[in-house]
């Protein structure tokens, strides 16, 4: 649910949590304590954005806490004042800095080691939103597959270090040259995809052509020996699963590549 709303409104009801979490911790006075209550929004910042805003917000709710003492203890030496936040603050980020480490470890998980480019489990599951999103808004969506022409033949000849180089590469420059809302995957060892979210036929087109044309120029600039073939499809409200579908383009890349590659 959080994944699907807005930045503004998440930022809002964050900032809202904080402030009522503060507000009762204040007027309920010494004899209640709130210091639990103070993880709700560290756990909601975490979630909804990173776990480094989370630990952010750690800091945000120990200095909070600190304002809420002073208010309302009188402690006789202000070091209390100091030990008391020191403490808070370590209880604050200690859960901060696990959904820190959880987060890594998810995006690990759904990341290709090598290129930086999500992997084929994670495109499988962000291509079935994609469809669910296509049917309740029959908006257009376009997949793409890529391969590297004669990719083998290249890593015999110049080695792996050498083909490697050239994996890292196409996916970094796709990425630029692509809409940050495109998703770029690695799907096999030569082989990626990309999702263009809300891209007719017309505007897969125009973008796969100009992608292709930069990443041509870049190749010759580089004096690699590499070509593509690229299966494109373009879908509306589909009523077939991903695995379908990505089977669908799949074939149709290996009809460019059977009829002479490089298009």
């Amino acid at each position: 649910m959080l994944e699907q709303m807005e930045r503004t409104p998440k930022l809002i009801l964050g900032v809202m949590l904080l402030c009522g979490v503060a507000l009762l911790d204040f007027y309920t006075g010494v004899e209640l304590s709130f210091s639990l209550f103070y993880l709700l929004p560290i756990a909601f910042f975490s979630f909804a954005f990173s776990a480094s805003v989370g630990i952010g917000i750690a800091f945000i709710s120990a200095a909070i806490w600190l304002l809420v003492d002073v208010l309302t203890t009188a402690h006789s030496d202000t070091f209390a004042y100091l030990w008391n936040s020191i403490i808070r603050l370590g209880f604050f980020l200690l859960p901060a800095w696990m959904l820190r480490s959880l987060e890594q470890e998810r995006i690990h998980a759904r990341t290709d080691f090598l290129t930086g480019a999500i992997n084929n489990r994670y495109f499988n599951d962000l291509l079935e939103r994609e469809i669910e999103r296509s049917l309740r808004y029959n908006h257009p969506f376009t997949i793409a597959f890529i391969d590297m022409d004669n990719f083998k033949t290249i890593n015999d000849t110049f080695g792996h270090l050498y083909g490697d180089k050239m994996l890292r590469t196409l996916a970094e420059r796709m990425k630029h040259h692509l809409r940050k809302t495109d998703v770029i995957a690695r799907v096999g060892g030569d082989e990626f995809a990309i999702l263009l979210p809300e891209a007719n036929e017309k505007d897969a087109r125009t973008a796969m052509s100009n992608l292709f044309t930069k990443i041509a120029e870049e190749m010759t600039s580089k004096k690699w020996p590499l070509t593509f073939s690229v299966g494109v499809l373009t879908l509306s409200a589909p009523t077939i699963s991903a695995d379908k579908i990505l089977g669908i383009v799949d074939k149709m890349m290996y009809v460019v590549k059977n009829n002479g590659k490089n298009n």
